[in-house]
């Protein structure tokens, strides 16, 4: 039988000193979160840019470093999806409209979904599970971000 715990914490609030710029919206936090992450994830901007991306979100999707794929976009900085075929093909821009990063982003909807990440000199790829979220900064959604595992 499963167990389920709850906890519940106290809400943000920012200090008086502290900035309510971009540092402080829920956006900026996100930022922040992500990028000191031990999970695999990634944050990008309603443009698709990343704005951040943990160490291990990098190893798993074949990215390299942070700083080699933060500002980019998501789709130029190295990511190399590929469909489930016995002779992978890289996805057409059709396709990666409907990966969870994007359309979580254009739907403004949760999206869940399988990729497969092809990274340099790997034959059949490493399926991963993805699972986005649309981040909202005063009530528009300003991004998305997205949580990997590895099947």
């Amino acid at each position: 039988m499963a167990h389920v715990e709850l906890s519940l914490s106290e809400v943000f609030v920012p200090a008086a000193a502290t900035p309510t710029e971009q540092e402080s919206d829920n956006f900026g936090q996100w930022s922040g979160t992500v990028s000191r992450a031990a999970e695999p994830c990634l944050l990008i901007d309603a443009d698709t840019t990343v704005v951040a991306i943990s160490s291990s979100g990098c190893d798993l999707l074949c990215l390299g470093a942070p700083e080699d794929v933060i500002g980019r976009p998501l789709l130029e900085g190295g990511l190399r999806l590929v469909d489930f075929t016995a002779s992978p093909s890289e996805l057409t821009e059709q396709e990666t409209d409907k990966i969870p990063p994007l359309l979580a982003l254009l739907s403004g909807r949760l999206a869940r979904g399988l990729l497969r990440v092809q990274g340099p000199g790997a034959d059949a790829g490493t399926t991963v599970d993805a699972i986005s979220t649309p981040v909202l900064t005063d009530g528009e959604v300003a991004g998305s971000l997205t949580f990997f595992s590895a099947v």
